[in-house]
């Protein structure tokens, strides 16, 4: 398969990428084309000018907030992420789910900006960022804005991008003490897109009682969904064995799955609420303090 006829331009900053998108109203900005570029070969997709992304060092790196938190360039690799030391320490859940993104070699050329804004409802990243409350940083030839994760999907395959800008960064905030976090999915074969899967943060006060939880699913519907019931259920409780299975069953009022050839609706529910009863079990156990070896001697 080929794709249609387009125009191409490689910028070396992201001012020339803005100018070029501000100047040609049918620009598509090119990040790690593992979507993109099958939806042209198949003709899925014909955009009249591409933007390569790809010469632009700017928009790529992993960097410290001074909060704590981590900002992650837009271009910034798959596999970079899934294999740094800051990643790992900062932004657990993150770390957590990317391996099971597609497989290495998509995650060594997919870039984490790509796939926010390519908003697929399988996909994990979405997911990802609502349960991290992540901003994603807008940025277009007349200025910066910052978006909240659950305001920049709108829709399947839908953002808040204007095409006139580019997401140029994913800034998370620092664990909150006494949090934790876990991620699962559910697919046919890993690497494939997950029947449904659940990203999961937590947080307790001094109490044990739970200050927090944000529960976000995929594969659910047209976008990734975050679980006000669930949240709603847990706050203010000790999250023992019954309050996390009463909030899971909560989680079933938020979603509104499809049915196709892979799992009907029905299932898609029962899978939702036992993930998520599953991850916040993890993640409310990973809220407790890990004993030293001296310790438990």
């Amino acid at each position: 398969m080929k794709p249609a006829a387009f125009e191409y331009f490689r910028p070396a900053s992201t001012e020339e990428a803005l100018g070029l998108l501000a100047a040609m109203p049918g620009a598509k900005p090119l990040a790690g084309g593992q979507s993109l570029i099958p939806a042209m070969n198949f003709r899925l997709a014909a955009p009249e000018v591409l933007v390569d992304l790809n010469g632009i060092p700017a928009l790529t790196g992993i960097t410290m907030l001074p909060d704590g938190g981590i900002r992650l360039g837009a271009m910034t690799r798959q596999h970079d992420i899934e294999t740094s030391p800051l990643v790992a320490a900062h932004a657990p859940l993150l770390a957590e789910a990317m391996p099971f993104i597609a497989h290495p070699q998509i995650r060594n050329r997919g870039t984490i900006g790509g796939s926010l804004a390519h908003a697929d409802p399988a996909a994990e990243l979405p997911a990802v960022m609502l349960a991290l409350g992540a901003t994603l940083v807008l940025t277009s030839a007349a200025g910066e804005r910052r978006l909240p994760a659950g305001e920049f999907f709108t829709g399947l395959f839908a953002t808040a991008l204007d095409p006139s800008e580019l997401l140029t960064a994913i800034e998370i905030p620092a664990p909150a003490p006494r949090s934790g976090s876990a991620f699962l999915e559910q697919a046919r074969r890993h690497g494939d897109y997950a029947l449904v899967g659940v990203a999961a943060t937590v947080t307790v006060a001094e109490s044990g009682a739970c200050d927090l939880a944000r529960v976000a699913l995929f594969s659910v519907g047209e976008g990734p969904v975050l679980s006000g019931r669930v949240a709603v259920a847990l706050e203010g409780l000790r999250p023992d064995a019954g309050v996390i299975r009463a909030a899971a069953e909560a989680v079933q009022g938020d979603i509104d799955p499809p049915s196709d050839i892979h799992a009907s609706a029905a299932y898609r529910r029962q899978l939702a609420r036992v993930l998520a009863g599953r991850a916040l079990e993890r993640a409310f156990e990973r809220t407790r303090p890990r004993q030293s070896t001296s310790e438990t001697r």
